[in-house]
This record gives C-alpha cells, sequence and structure tokens, in this order.
C-alpha cells in the first residue's frame, strides 16, 4: 500500500513538473520563438564576426582609409595608428564592419605583395 502510494505521488509531482515547464516557455502562435528572436537580434547586431578586406590603404581628407580592391568602396579605418604605416600599400585587413558609419573596427593589417 505504501508503495503504491508512493508511486501515485511520484506520478503527480512529475506532472506538476512538466506544467510548470510548460508555463515557463510559452509558445504563442503570433510571436516568434525565443531562438528565431535571438537570431534576429544577432543578424542586426553590429558586432559581426571580423572577415578579410584587400585593398590599399590611402589618405582621405584627415584620415586614412581603405580602398577596397573588389567593391572599390572606401571604408574608415578606426585605427589610424595600426594604418599609418601601410598608407599607399596593398593589404588585407581583417576588420568587423560597421554598415552604418562606413567604418571598419580594425582587428589586424597585413600587407600583401602584388607579384
Amino acid at each position: 500500500m505504501k508503495r503504491l502510494l508512493s508511486i501515485v505521488a511520484l506520478v503527480g509531482l512529475s506532472g506538476l513538473g512538466a506544467s510548470l515547464s510548460a508555463q515557463q516557455t510559452p509558445s504563442t502562435p503570433g510571436q516568434p520563438d525565443s531562438m528565431p528572436q535571438q537570431q534576429q537580434t544577432d543578424a542586426t547586431n553590429p558586432q559581426q564576426s571580423a572577415r578579410s578586406f584587400e585593398g590599399k590603404i590611402a589618405k582621405m581628407g584627415d584620415q586614412l582609409v581603405l580602398q577596397e580592391n573588389s567593391t572599390k568602396t572606401a571604408y574608415k579605418l578606426d585605427d589610424q595608428d595600426k594604418a599609418k604605416q601601410f598608407v599607399g600599400r596593398d593589404v588585407r585587413v581583417m576588420a568587423t564592419v560597421d554598415v552604418s558609419a562606413n567604418t571598419l573596427h580594425v582587428v589586424d593589417i597585413i600587407p600583401v605583395s602584388t607579384e
């Protein structure tokens, strides 16, 4: 009898736990789940992973920029000190891009040979 009572109590508590778990993560048809919402936030996040840009470091006004080869776009460089030593040279810049400010957040700059 005690064993049967223990089993019934255990099953009841398990059902209660499942019910509470379901209440914590409601899925409303009109609202996206939390995972796609996180992915959407990541897609608009300006802190993306760094990628490679190739081009020439040039002076534009009082700032150094990267004149990218493939798109012919001039990107402002946030690390002017690092870019200074490469003025007029072909380089590969590892950076994240801030599209709204047309700026590269420089991680590294390395010279590229143009042979």
